[in-house]
């Protein structure tokens, strides 16, 4: 059981990651742009690949009647986010050390990660309703109106995960550095429930 609450210990600090690293990273490729425009979505705020990117991105919506990027003040999430995961990763720790004095069993430890599995889904849910939100709550002034052929108005919302084709744009959606590393910490804690079954089972 004891190397099961380290595991456990050791997997939850994989999501400290997330306060340095990006969750998620949208690419927008054109000829037009040699280097493809960015965005980096932080748990925290957004921010460009390179300098200029939010500022060339903000342009283009404007064009096609999309609201600006939002800022750190205009999502709850923002703020958010943070604390829950710092709440996690403290839980997590918690149970291991607990675990190793042979406090909670490795049942607490499949607990966290299905409690943390829950929260991804509905941070990925929320992500999408933005996603939707951003690319099809669009401004009926705005300098561009392009429909499709049947005459319905066209939207842009990047997809939540791979490849879409938007106007003469490639946009990519994929999890960055920050998703990985919450990956492995969670596969290390569903690992540490699993010695732990193994270890009750033989005893």
């Amino acid at each position: 059981m004891k190397k099961a609450s380290i595991i456990m210990m050791v997997g939850p600090l994989f999501l400290l990651g997330l306060y340095i690293f990006p969750l998620w990273n949208i690419m927008l490729g054109a000829p037009q742009y040699p280097d493809p425009l960015g965005l980096n979505i932080h748990i925290n705020g957004l921010k460009g690949v390179n300098e200029f990117d939010i500022q060339n991105i903000d342009g283009l919506n404007h064009y096609i009647g999309m609201h600006t990027l939002p800022k750190v003040e205009d999502m709850w999430e923002f703020g958010t986010f943070p604390t829950i995961i710092g709440i996690m990763v403290a839980i997590g720790v918690v149970i291991g050390i607990l675990g190793y004095f042979n406090k909670v069993g490795y049942k607490w430890f499949w607990g966290w990660f299905v409690l943390m599995s829950i929260l991804g889904l509905l941070g990925m849910y929320d992500f999408n309703e933005w996603l939707m939100d951003y690319g099809t709550n669009l401004d009926p002034n705005a300098i561009m109106k392009l429909t499709h052929p049947d005459g319905t108005p066209m939207t842009y919302k990047p997809p939540l995960l791979g490849h879409v084709k938007m106007l003469n744009f490639d946009v990519t959606s994929l999890p960055s550095t920050g998703a990985w590393l919450m990956f492995v910490g969670m596969m290390l804690t569903l690992t540490a429930g699993f010695w732990g079954w193994k270890n009750a089972k033989e005893q």
